[in-house]
């Protein structure tokens, strides 16, 4: 990516790394170190093949995990990020911590409305 193709907003530049929930779940996968394609298809859930390996081909494009293709037999792929890639763990955890809150919130809100109900 070149700078002249980046948004203007900073939240928008980092949406665009993150642009759909495959790549949130690719790199909260990668955290825990270098993967095979298969490690990461299961590990992520229900995406198919096509969409990881465009997901994979994008995020390496970005600069956000690097590509190492073994010559052996049968061939071997693995998958890492990059630096920049780890980068964005501070940002999916302040993700992970939101969520959690809001899922909070909600079995708060939830339980009031039932006690509300009953009584």
């Amino acid at each position: 990516m070149k700078l002249k193709d980046l948004p203007e907003n900073p939240v928008e530049i980092t949406l665009s790394m993150l642009n759909n929930k495959w790549k949130s779940l690719i790199i909260k996968e990668l955290l825990t170190g270098t993967k095979r394609f298969n490690e990461v298809k299961a590990a992520v859930g229900t995406i198919t093949q096509k969409v990881l390996a465009a997901n994979l081909r994008d995020m390496e494009e970005k600069g956000l995990l690097k590509r190492e293709e073994f010559q052996e037999k049968p061939p071997r792929v693995e998958y890492t990020l990059t630096d920049l890639g780890y980068s964005l763990a501070v940002v999916l955890d302040s993700m992970a911590e939101w969520g959690s809150a809001y899922k909070e919130l909600l079995k708060i809100i939830e339980k009031r409305e039932k006690k509300k109900s009953v009584d």
